[in-house]
């Protein structure tokens, strides 16, 4: 990375200094900088994503020119000619993000020092009231052509102003929380502001949808940060926009033409089927939580449940991917789930897991954390190497024998960079407290600093292989003898309920019973909403101790899904498990599997990291003979690895992906 040259530093406002802020949510996440992850499967993904990833997209962004870009808007000339496309700031911005939560957990004067090199040039292309938008401002008389000829006219379209301008934001909250300094936070409350004084309910103000999602996300965090409540009230204020524009065809079934494809077709509050772009979806229906909470609003709380039930009962891939269909990087229709031509965007697969987070905040429900735990190990790590260095742009669940590698970096590099931002905050989903006590969402070896509600700290240190043993150890050390429920997760996998709908089925029906131990006692605990809770009087030294069966599940779609019917797929464990040619001879499409299929469990250190595989010795397929007059079975051995792990070994290059 190298030292970008200094230009005009730019200060700002000032954030409120003792302001009551109201989180909303009953649950809140135990911050990722109070969990240090100390396993080797987190582990390895968080040194990759801190040596590998960041650095990677930062170098991506000063060789494809998006630095170059900000230092045109400092001085702006109408020979420039505008390429990329209008959102490539966001790059820049979210790999900050990324860089900034690595920087809490992991202090480097160096990458301190190279960001404030950048954002001495993003401060420099920033206009004077505010704006700050390289794609129109480095040559106002000819901007990009996604633009618009003026400031804001094309927001419901293409210019991705306020999708910048959100990007913008949370890469500034974080870089504040990870440093102290205002210099990208002083940006942004600076931009923020315009966009209260400009867009609202007011008279002489601009009402209207942001076409690409995001900004709503930004503000409550911008909200957050400062408790200044208009950028909670402009969050509410863009999502109850959506519905109104009068230039659609509200019966067209295209949904370019209806408003569709960014969710602009009816009220949000009146939407019950996600439809659309599945990114945007996915930011807005997160953003909708966050309302519901903070406002405490039963219309989007209504509104987010049926969304919910929606897109785990008719519109989830066994992966916890999202969007079915590349035309529009949308979903499909009420099970449409393509296999070979599946597109599950890894920032779908992403936003699926803050969305159900927040869902998660708001019901203290299992089924949220469930979904979250098969997008996280299946959806979103599918869409990254083992070693951090290249990137998948869509997902597909079955390819020809020629397959795809995951590429270093795309034209439209959403993809990589929200990994960058992604990774570094995934210790941040382990723990949460509400005024019971506390949660254990998911289980990976971790020491954390757990503050309850009541104030009361915990030293709390999980030994565990996770995900590929399902033995669990849980040291609880309060600073105080006090009673408070400590509730833990028992997947959906365990308790034969793939996710919470009806859309997938484990052809085994068995519902293990879960012991659990106390300082070496067998408890007695209740089950409330998927979790164990374990109400007692803790001291220092209490030890939990409990087993998740860790079987080889055999998972049915339900028979609405027509790709799906006449096929099982296999998952162990939270991990989604797929046949690669590599392992097989070649041939991997002609397997027969029934029901009783068994398979032994091998660890496989020399290969991938030490993942787990599976082994079928006696497995059958199909053949052909003598020129394909004779078809017959045959014996021979079927060899499974995670699905994440795939696409390692030879195939394609995936070098561009540009959105429609």
């Amino acid at each position: 990375m190298k030292t970008i040259l200094t230009a005009t530093f730019l200060t700002c406002l000032c954030i409120t200094g003792n302001a009551q802020i109201n989180h909303g949510y009953p649950i809140n996440p135990v911050p990722f900088t109070s969990v240090k992850v100390t396993d080797k499967f987190w582990g390895q993904r968080l040194q990759a994503s801190r040596e590998v990833t960041i650095p990677l997209a930062f170098n991506k962004c000063e060789e494809t020119g998006r630095y170059e870009n900000f230092v045109k808007a400092a001085h702006p000339s109408d020979t420039y000619k505008v390429e990329g496309l209008s959102f490539d700031d966001t790059d820049v911005y979210k790999t900050i993000e990324g860089a900034s939560y690595s920087l809490q957990t992991y202090p480097d004067k160096k990458l301190q020092k190279y960001i404030d090199s950048v954002l001495v040039i993003v401060a420099g292309a920033q206009e004077p009231d505010g704006y700050l938008y390289t794609a129109r401002t480095m040559n106002p008389k000819h901007p990009h052509n996604w633009a618009g000829k003026e400031r804001w006219v094309a927001v419901e379209n293409l210019s991705h102003e306020f999708y910048n301008l959100g990007h913008m934001v949370e890469g500034a909250v974080a870089h504040y929380q990870a440093t102290g300094k205002r210099n990208f936070l002083d940006i942004a409350i600076k931009n923020a502001n315009l966009l209260c004084e400009t867009f609202g309910p007011e008279p002489g103000k601009i009402a209207v949808a942001p076409g690409h999602q995001e900004v709503e996300l930004a503000l409550v965090k911008l909200y957050r940060a400062t408790g200044d409540t208009r950028y909670l009230n402009l969050s509410k204020f863009f999502l109850d926009a959506r519905g109104k524009y009068e230039g659609y065809d509200r019966n067209s079934k295209d949904q370019f033409r209806c408003g569709a494809y960014w969710q602009d077709h009816l009220p949000v509050t009146q939407q019950d089927e996600a439809v659309g772009h599945a990114v945007r979806a996915g930011y807005m229906y997160a953003a909708m939580t966050d309302i519901a909470a903070l406002k405490d609003d039963s219309d989007y709380l209504k509104a987010v449940d049926k969304l919910w039930n929606n897109v785990v009962g008719k519109k989830l891939y066994i992966t916890g991917g999202v969007g079915a269909t590349r035309h529009g990087e949308a979903f499909g229709r009420n099970y449409e789930l393509p296999n070979s031509t599946a597109y599950c965007e890894t920032c779908a697969a992403i936003a699926n897991c803050m969305w159900n987070l927040r869902m998660f905040m708001l019901h203290g429900d299992s089924k949220y954390i469930d979904i979250l735990e098969r997008s996280l190990y299946n959806g979103v790590l599918s869409g990254l190497e083992l070693d951090g260095s290249k990137f998948f742009y869509p997902n597909v669940l079955s390819c020809d024998k020629g397959g795809s590698l995951r590429s270093p970096w795309f034209d439209c590099s959403c993809c990589p960079s929200n990994l960058a931002r992604f990774i570094p905050s995934v210790p941040g989903y382990v723990y949460s407290v509400s005024d019971k006590g506390m949660y254990v969402n998911l289980y990976g070896a971790n020491t954390a600093d757990v503050v309850l509600k009541s104030g009361t700290h915990l030293k709390v240190v999980q030994s565990t292989e996770y995900p590929w043993d399902g033995n669990i150890k849980l040291a609880v050390d309060p600073d105080k003898i006090e009673a408070f429920d400590v509730m833990l997760r028992i997947p959906g996998w365990v308790r034969n309920m793939p996710v919470g709908s009806d859309l997938y089925a484990y052809t085994d029906k068995n519902i293990p019973v879960i012991d659990i131990y106390v300082n070496g006692e067998k408890v007695d605990y209740d089950m409330q909403k998927g979790y164990a809770v374990l109400s007692r009087i803790w001291q220092k030294g209490d030890i939990v101790e409990f087993a998740l069966p860790m079987d080889v599940h055999k998972v049915l779609a339900n028979e609405q899904v027509e790709a799906d019917r006449g096929y099982l797929s296999i998952e162990r464990g939270p991990i989604v498990y797929c046949a690669e040619f590599a392992d097989n001879n070649g041939e991997v499409m002609n397997f027969l599997m029934n029901e009783n299929q068994k398979f032994d469990v091998q660890p496989a250190s020399e290969m991938f990291d030490g993942v787990v595989l599976l082994k079928d010795t006696d497995a059958r397929r199909i053949v052909s003979e003598n020129n394909y007059t004779t078809i017959k079975e045959k014996e021979d051995t079927l060899t499974l690895i995670p699905y994440y792990a795939r696409s390692h070994r030879g195939g394609r290059r995936n070098d561009s992906m540009v959105p429609v």
